[in-house]
């Protein structure tokens, strides 16, 4: 290495000393700059601390790069119906669902309406697609040890067991949360808290208890139950906002919560227009009922309105060609007051457009059956089918009574994956419904129900990365089996 001459050395030392003073002269007015603009430096700080925590934009395609909910994992201990909608959404949004069932006999709907001899039933199939299954004693002591592993490497808890039922199995919230305090426990139960919160509910339960049914049918006749699941598929879907919704918050705040919905409650929800009707009810009859025109008067509580439209456009159900013969010859027909004059032309009424008793709603009110009766008329002398494209054309709004087989068949239904055809190893190909809700950049596939227990090594290897001496241990435990049935004596 070359040495540096006396003269540089010199001209180094001089300029050694001249940064010195020149930094240390620097240090107190850098200090009271700053001490000048903390707040705003903070707030900018702050700025870019959550700008640099969002990803960047996705350079894939839309609905390349990976499902919604891809690397959330749910430990299932859902049953039936109503927590099994919520955890299926959940996978079909890309979820990993582990199903946790108990050893030999698995959720109780693989062998309810059975129809086809030993395999799952379509009860059990269609509500249980795109999830793993494992099987569990959790009365044994290596099964509660493999559902602490369990519960400590999954984000969500789902369940809906009778009251009391995960605290008797030991897993009580608290814990559960000391296991994992970033979990998320969801449960579905009957009542909220109140005189009932111990109650067994079932679907139509839920029914009856949430306002449906006492506003459901027909004045004159007995409180109706819907075919709409709306007590267990309603309440699965609003538990499964409010496990995405827990999820969120976690982000900010690192840990879990308990989140629950009442089946009585999520029913009322959807029931919140006949509320609104019985409060509506204090200041007098309700018009746009068609009891209000046929000079019925009104109780106390919200009635059952038959076909009548929930909202302020009166509706019901009329006739169409072929009624006399097929169950579902109908269509729904909404007579809304923007499309009146279309309708009248339609029916072949082009007077009721000028008419002071006709043309006007208020004027319609009292003789609404009198105009469905005139329409009925016109809609029996077509196809339900007819009937829709016509008044299309016109905006007025109307819908055919389809049936199970009609929409089983609809093509457009298929196209969109609402209604997917899966195959099955021990049923063969059946009709499933998809997922409802559609997402541009998160492409939902239907993928079969898991058999009972399929899953059980490769969650154990995969997901709690047991070796394999310890998967035989606890196998030979017999935790994870049903235990061997003893042979009678001779």
């Amino acid at each position: 290495m070359a040495k540096k001459s006396k003269k540089a050395k010199g001209k180094a030392a001089s300029k050694a000393p001249a940064r010195k003073v020149a930094k240390a002269a620097r240090r107190p007015a850098a200090k009271k700059a700053v001490k000048k603009n903390a707040k705003p430096a903070a707030k900018k700080s702050a700025a870019k601390s959550a700008k640099s925590t969002m990803p960047r934009i996705s350079s894939k395609p839309f609905g390349l790069d990976g499902k919604a909910l891809q690397g959330v994992r749910i430990l299932d201990f859902t049953h039936v119906q109503s927590g099994p909608t919520c955890t299926q959404l959940l996978a079909w949004f890309g979820a990993d669902v582990i199903k946790v069932e108990r050893p030999g006999v698995g959720d109780i709907t693989r062998g309810q309406l059975v129809d086809v001899k030993g395999a799952d039933s379509l009860y059990f199939t269609m509500l249980n697609h795109n999830k793993r299954s494992i099987t569990i004693d959790s009365k044994h002591p290596q099964g509660k040890r493999v559902l602490d592993e369990l519960i400590k490497s999954c984000d969500v808890l789902v369940e809906n067991f009778a009251p009391g039922a995960l605290d008797r199995m030991g897993l009580t919230w608290e814990h559960i949360h000391k296991t994992n305090p970033r979990i998320v426990v969801a449960s579905i139960k009957g009542f909220g808290p109140g005189p009932y919160e111990d109650c067994k509910v079932y679907e139509n339960v839920a029914q009856c208890t949430g306002g449906s049914a006492s506003t459901t049918g027909f004045r004159d006749g007995p409180p109706l139950v819907t075919g709409a699941q709306i007590g267990d598929s309603g309440t699965g879907l609003h538990l499964a906002l409010g496990i995405v919704t827990a999820l969120y918050q976690r982000t900010r705040t690192g840990r879990g919560q308990k989140v629950s919905v009442a089946m009585q409650d999520g029913v009322l929800n959807l029931c919140r227009v006949k509320l609104r009707d019985q409060q509506r009810l204090k200041a007098g009859p309700l018009k746009e009922y068609s009891q209000f025109g046929q000079n019925i008067p009104f109780g106390d509580a919200t009635p059952r309105a038959g076909n009548d439209s929930g909202g302020g456009q009166p509706g019901w159900i009329l006739k169409c060609q072929g009624w006399e013969t097929d169950p579902n010859a109908y269509i729904y027909f909404i007579t809304q007051a923007p499309v009146w004059g279309p309708i009248c032309d339609l029916i072949g009424e082009p007077t009721w457009k000028t008419d002071p008793e006709y043309a006007t709603p208020p004027a319609r009110l009292p003789k609404l059956m009198q105009i469905f009766d005139r329409i009925e008329q016109w809609t029996k002398t077509k196809s339900k089918f007819e009937v829709m494209e016509l008044c299309n054309a016109h905006d007025i709004p109307v819908g055919p009574i389809l049936s199970m087989k009609e929409i089983a068949e609809d093509q457009s239904l298929r196209k969109t994956g609402t209604v997917v055809e899966v195959d099955h190893p021990t049923r063969g190909a059946y009709l499933t419904v998809g997922n409802p809700i559609k997402l541009s950049d998160s492409i939902s596939e239907v993928k079969r129900s898991p058999l009972l227990g399929e899953h059980t090594d490769e969650i154990l290897r995969d997901v709690l990365k047991l070796k394999a001496n310890v998967i035989a241990e606890i196998k030979a435990s017999g935790a994870l089996s049903a235990p061997e049935k003893k042979e009678k004596a001779a």
